[in-house]
């Protein structure tokens, strides 16, 4: 079992503009073996109640596997990113459709990347998610190339949080990874998933919802 450990920071600016900030570490084994982490950061504008865009850059850097942060890294990357965001309300039920575009530009060479990512999230105790609430989400997310192999992973994402309030969410889940290569080879990986978000504001004004489902 694997993990993926997650802090967020978010800035809402106003009603319609926001920035984010997001440091990960990932490891092979239960907090054992970290072999990747990435800085990533975006601004984001709501064109509507229901509808997100965000461009994005980060660096990425893969390690080998046998130890935590071996070196020589396996792969470095920069990478750009545009994404639209679709929320549909169902009374307490929410579902997001998130579609990626990105640019990556590895040490391996230049690789472009498709992401479609449906989830879902509904409050527990509270008919919404606002302060003391406990939630669930889901996720499925499939990651599609314009070269090689055209479907190239999946991850499944389930589980739940607490919103303690407009500042500081956390959530913990399973996440189950399939990565899929050429000659019909795959290969399948469960993890943990930890995160912390932070959501600051500029104003007192309606704003950007800080509960969402990280990368």
């Amino acid at each position: 079992l694997g993990t993926w450990n997650v802090l967020t920071g978010r800035f809402n600016y106003n009603s319609k503009w926001s920035a984010f900030i997001e440091l990960q570490l990932r490891s092979q084994q239960t907090f054992d073996h970290f072999n990747y982490h990435e800085v990533k950061g975006g601004i984001a504008y709501a064109i509507s109640s229901s509808l997100t865009a965000l461009v994005g850059t980060g660096r990425y850097i893969t390690y080998q596997v046998t130890d935590n942060f071996k070196t020589p890294f396996l792969v470095s990357e920069t990478r750009i990113w545009q994404q639209l965001i679709w929320n549909q309300s169902f009374q307490a039920f929410r579902i997001e459709h998130r579609l990626r575009a990105e640019q990556r530009f590895t040490s391996n060479g230049y690789r472009n990347r498709f992401r479609y990512r449906i989830s879902g999230i509904v409050p527990l105790n509270n008919k919404t998610i606002t302060n003391k609430t406990l939630f669930l989400n889901t996720s499925n997310e499939f990651h599609f190339n314009n070269e090689g192999v055209f479907f190239e992973q999946n991850r499944y994402y389930l589980g739940g949080g607490y919103n303690f309030n407009s500042q500081l969410s956390v959530q913990m889940g399973w996440i189950y990874r399939s990565d899929f290569f050429n000659q019909n080879r795959a290969q399948y990986k469960n993890f943990l998933q930890t995160s912390v978000q932070f959501t600051f504001s500029k104003s007192k004004a309606p704003t950007i919802k800080n509960i969402g489902l990280v990368d």
